[in-house]
């Protein structure tokens, strides 16, 4: 894609996947306008060409002491004069819901502060990896306003009702271990290799057929009163798929020649 003209991300792109960097250093990588709207952008090019998303923040510079950021939240300065339209329009919440609704997974690789918006964003992924050094969770509450993109019902279903209360409603901020046991993240990983991880998952998703995950992918995001029917259909599909027959006769001939 064309990122020419983006100010707050850093984009790079391979055949089946793209990397966005979150890059607002000078602000600890706060989502602003400018922020969201090119997020959007890479939303609607990935809508149109299909490929594995990898988010993440600003890396640790050993040189300057600048710590490793994903995202320390949204940017209070515009959030403070947002009024009752803005958030009724939703702004970050529609865009964190597109990118989960994205047709190929979404990789969080977290390092640093994943704070508020930041962590309602990692919340959106369909993986998330990080850091010992990530510290994770929703301090709305003492700013006087609620976590509203996806915090009080994504978090709820990933950690259960009542840690996601505490970070919710009494500000709690978890380490990366806490987020290993929580299960919020999947894997700790040294900070210098988060992205090799990051990379390493997404290889192992590409090796999959690409329609096989986009459609478990959807049926997985399927609300349970559609299931089974939606697995059945959607398995029918599949089962015409060209890649079926091909994916299948490869493991049979290698199972023969064994």
């Amino acid at each position: 894609m064309n990122a020419s003209g983006f100010t707050t991300l850093r984009i790079s792109e391979d055949q089946d996947r793209i990397h966005v960097r979150l890059h607002r250093p000078e602000v600890r990588n706060a989502i602003d306008a400018a922020m969201v709207a090119e997020l959007h952008t890479v939303c609607a090019y990935l809508e149109t060409t299909p490929k594995i998303l990898i988010l993440s923040g600003t890396a640790a510079d050993p040189g300057t002491g600048a710590m490793a950021i994903f995202a320390s939240g949204a940017d209070i300065a515009q959030l403070r004069e947002r009024r009752r339209d803005d958030a009724l329009a939703g702004i970050n919440s529609s865009l964190f819901d597109r990118i989960a609704k994205l047709p190929m997974p979404v990789i969080a690789a977290l390092d640093g502060f994943a704070l508020g918006g930041g962590a309602e964003l990692a919340y959106a992924a369909d993986f998330r990896i990080g850091t010992a050094g990530l510290r994770m969770g929703n301090p709305e509450t003492g700013l006087g306003i609620m976590a509203a993109a996806g915090a009080t019902w994504r978090l709820h279903e990933l950690v259960g009702e009542p840690l996601a209360k505490e970070i919710l409603l009494a500000g709690r901020i978890l380490t990366g271990d806490e987020c290993l046991s929580a299960g919020l993240i999947t894997e700790l990983i040294e900070p210098g290799n988060l992205l090799d991880a990051a990379h390493g998952l997404a290889d192992r998703i590409a090796r999959q057929d690409p329609l096989a995950v986009r459609v478990t992918k959807a049926v997985v995001h399927g609300p349970r009163e559609i299931h089974p029917l939606i697995d059945n259909l959607a398995q029918g599909m599949l089962f015409e798929s060209a890649a079926k027959f091909e994916r299948m006769q490869r493991f049979l001939d290698r199972k023969k020649h064994q």
